[in-house]
């Protein structure tokens, strides 16, 4: 079969765009992101941010028992338990840390907590992060909650959390959303003296679910996603 000049001008500029995509490396293909998607984490020294210790900061249940007793009772009167927490990094030697809760020796926790009936997702995070690291005689931070990571569901009055429901539950007991939130450059942080406020390198946190438990040992992958954007 014999080509005309069309066809032979078509079938180079085919070789060409071919050619061009060769040249794109392995690495550059894997870190192009859609342009609707926040893309970049703004992080700073962990030594930007002022800690101080204020009053100790009672929990609501003084067991785990009476914890699922309040969710079964409240679940009766007002439904599923709506929670969030908090994913705030930071950095340290030019590795990205996650603020965490530390409360005894073994047990760590995102910050965060309930949410109020009726309560909007993004300003009950903004209230509990105050009211959790906030101090009385210092303004209120502006944490920037910027993009819903992922979704946590309790099935039953029971402290396992899924990454999904199953399909024989139809009514799960709680939603628990986690954002990830923008720090300012500089805070001032009051920790409950009951609590101790850590950063843990994302590395000490892979597949550590025995340290940290499964929804935080997670967190690398999920800000993997991320580029993250060092600043002074």
């Amino acid at each position: 079969m014999s080509l005309n000049s069309d066809d032979v001008k078509k079938e180079f500029k085919e070789e060409l765009v071919d050619s061009n995509v060769a040249k794109t490396t392995f690495r550059e293909r894997c870190l192009r992101i859609p342009e609707t998607q926040n893309d970049k984490v703004y992080v700073y020294p962990l030594t930007n941010y002022t800690f101080a210790v204020k009053e100790a900061q009672c929990e609501k249940d003084n067991s785990v028992q009476s914890r699922f007793q309040r969710m079964r009772n409240e679940y009766q009167s007002v439904g599923m338990r709506r929670s969030v927490e908090a994913v705030m990094v930071v950095n340290e030697h030019n590795i990205p840390h996650v603020l965490l809760l530390q409360i005894g020796t073994t047990f760590f926790k995102l910050p965060g907590g309930e949410l109020n009936q009726d309560e909007d997702e993004i300003s009950g995070l903004k209230r509990i992060l105050n009211e959790t690291l906030g101090s009385t005689d210092k303004p209120d931070t502006d944490f920037n909650v910027t993009d819903l990571l992922a979704k946590w569901w309790r099935n039953n009055f029971e402290p396992p959390r899924y990454p999904y429901v199953p399909a024989h539950v139809t009514r799960p007991k709680e939603c628990c959303k986690l954002f990830l939130v923008q720090l300012p450059s500089n805070a001032y942080f009051a920790v409950p003296r009951n609590f101790k406020l850590v950063a843990a390198p994302l590395f000490e946190l892979f597949d550590n679910a025995t340290g940290y438990g499964p929804v935080i040992a997670t967190l690398p992958q999920l800000l993997s996603r991320y580029e993250m954007k060092y600043l002074k």
